[in-house]
């Protein structure tokens, strides 16, 4: 009788585990199904968007491209680290900021000419440079402190 009573609660006690595991397990699938939404979403975004920039030409066809591109790559930073949640993902995200705020301003350069257009990619330099030293600094702060910078 006691071997009985014992494989019962044994019994109970597995199927209490195995229960607790099976929302953690839909969770995780709810999350890759709404990461794969947003994964195309920002791909149909993309498409829409170079398609906009097939009208122009020149360099405001480059500039529109960039800019496609640039919100593109921002937002599948974004996208991956609210999915994964990694401590980093707001690094990345900014770093990813960083880069696509150069290209589109290199392209815009690209309007001026002589020392105006040297001048102009210098600063468009300057200011990714800068933005990726931000993004380091945040990065660091958040490691030290444990707390995300406001």
């Amino acid at each position: 009788m006691r071997m009985t009573t014992l494989y019962a609660a044994l019994s109970g006690a597995f199927l209490l585990g195995t229960a607790a595991l099976v929302p953690a397990q839909t969770t995780n699938a709810g999350a890759k199904d709404e990461y794969k939404a947003d994964k195309e979403r920002i791909e149909a975004e993309y498409k829409d968007a170079k398609a906009k920039c097939k009208s122009m030409t020149g360099n405001a066809k480059d500039v529109c491209e960039a800019e496609a591109k640039g919100h593109e790559k921002v937002a599948k930073a974004e996208a991956e680290a609210k999915h994964k949640n990694d401590p980093d993902g707001d690094y990345k995200v900014a770093v990813a900021k960083a880069h696509a705020g150069y290209d589109v301003a290199k392209e815009k350069c690209d309007d001026q000419k002589g020392k105006e257009k040297a001048a102009c990619k210098k600063q468009a330099k300057a200011d990714e440079d800068k933005a990726l030293a931000d993004a380091k600094s945040s990065r660091r702060n958040v490691a030290t402190t444990g707390t995300t910078p406001k």
